[in-house]
């Protein structure tokens, strides 16, 4: 008889909240984005409470919005994640550690030997979030004047993930005999030059890192467009997604497990993770009103910024009183967010003002209760095929941290939804998946 099925949790900590107002919030670390004290103590409460992985996005440009605007954001100042995730490797042992790392504005050459490195200091808990950069503005900081097209991100992106993954098995697992009597330290037929020469992209290797802990680090993938969907299902291990509810995350949930099992892959190997704002209260009303005084820390600076973000396009000259305008231009940023935000504003009837409002704050799927109705909400998610888990966005911080770990984890433990101890020690223990072969040793 097989283990009934149980949820997998990360938590998305950068920023560490993605509502906007969550710096403001009442009894919030307004600097929490950028204070490493904090964010140590935010890694090890997620740690007792066995989340699987503490997961870091990222972004490459400042000027991504009108300055009015930035002025507000508590995510113009960040850790690199390398750089903060070594860190934190050292103050935890088992918990995951995910990076969001670019494939249109850097080489694979640097990517495979990040991940390799922080592979190594964690003894086995990385993970990289693989991403087609979405923001037009990156562009000018890595000398074009132009964002890479779409499609093109996407060509790159899966050529990308090949050379990454072939750099990782450059050497042998037993490569190093390291044989101080012989003097041999490497033995060379252990050894493989990878000697890429594709259509985007030339590196011919090897890697000077040795082949990572894992294998590979666990490969998660954010999008849900066309190109990614089929991405993830060639390559990815973890789907970081965002379904507007439960019949859509049917939907996608099914839609990115077939083309798995089309591409000849196990479709229990990949975990898909919809993001989640979890607000808990005493009763739900008690959760709502949480949520009423934390929309009510957006300004509306930020709120029309952030519309304009989703949109792809400047939406300040929008009549902030009337129906979003049916000639919205097409975007070369991310289409799947230009496209939920049409949906949204003709499936609810809002205004330009309450789209912004919504898109200022957090607009994506939300749990908003007590720690028995989430329970609930997340056993029928997981029941009925919409998620293998979650990834958690917090509300504030640290108050929604701790009503997570310390409210909503102990009742899915109670209900055996969540496990109560960690499976191993690496990050695919955790997760139930296998390790790679070396594609170049047996």
């Amino acid at each position: 008889m097989s283990e009934p099925k149980k949820l997998h949790l990360t938590a998305f900590m950068r920023p560490v909240s993605l509502h906007t107002g969550a710096w403001r919030y009442p009894g919030s670390y307004a600097d929490a984005n950028f204070n490493l004290a904090h964010l140590k103590s935010f890694i090890q409460k997620l740690e007792a409470a066995k989340f699987d992985a503490f997961f870091m996005a990222d972004h490459l440009a400042v000027l991504n919005m009108p300055v009015e605007a930035l002025k507000r954001s508590h995510t113009v100042t960040s850790f690199e994640p390398f750089t903060l995730l070594a860190a934190l490797s050292a103050v935890t042992e088992k918990i995951g550690l995910a990076a969001t790392a670019s494939t249109t504005y850097d080489e694979p050459y640097h990517i495979a030997r990040r991940f390799a490195s922080l592979d190594h200091l964690s003894n086995g808990r990385a993970a990289w979030n693989i991403v087609t950069t979405g923001n037009p503005e990156s562009a000018k900081n890595f000398g074009l004047d132009e964002h890479v097209e779409h499609s093109e991100r996407y060509k790159r992106a899966r050529e990308f993930y090949d050379v990454v993954t072939g750099l990782w098995d450059s050497f042998a697992d037993d490569a190093f005999p390291r044989d101080v009597e012989s003097g041999i330290y490497l033995d060379p037929e252990k050894m493989h030059i990878l000697n890429h020469k594709g259509k985007e992209l030339k590196v011919r290797g090897p890697l000077n890192i040795a082949r990572p802990v894992q294998g590979w680090p666990v490969i998660v993938q954010a999008g849900q467009s066309e190109p990614g969907r089929q991405l993830a299902a060639e390559t990815a291990e973890v789907v970081f997604c965002s379904p507007k509810d439960l019949k859509a995350a049917k939907e996608l949930y099914a839609d990115i497990k077939g083309r798995v099992t089309a591409a000849g892959r196990d479709p229990k190997h990949l975990k898909i993770l919809p993001a989640a704002l979890i607000i808990i209260g005493d009763t739900v009303e008690d959760a709502k009103a949480k949520r009423l005084v934390l929309d009510s820390r957006v300004h509306y600076d930020s709120a029309i910024a952030s519309l304009s973000i989703a949109l792809g396009t400047d939406a300040s000259g929008f009549d902030p009183d009337g129906p979003l305008p049916d000639d919205i231009p097409e975007t070369n940023a991310s289409k799947t967010s230009q496209a939920g935000v049409i949906r949204l504003a003709k499936e609810e009837n809002l205004t330009v003002k309450q789209l912004a409002q919504r898109y200022g704050g957090y607009s994506g799927l939300a749990f908003v209760g007590t720690p028995e109705s989430i329970a609930d909400d997340f056993g029928i998610w997981l029941a009925e095929e919409a998620a293998d888990g979650f990834t958690v966005v917090l509300p504030f911080l640290p108050q929604g941290l701790d009503d997570v770990t310390q409210r909503l984890v102990p009742e899915l433990q109670r209900r055996g939804l969540f496990r109560s101890e960690y499976e191993g020690t690496t990050l695919r223990e955790h997760l139930g998946l296998p390790r790679p072969k070396n594609q170049f040793f047996s």
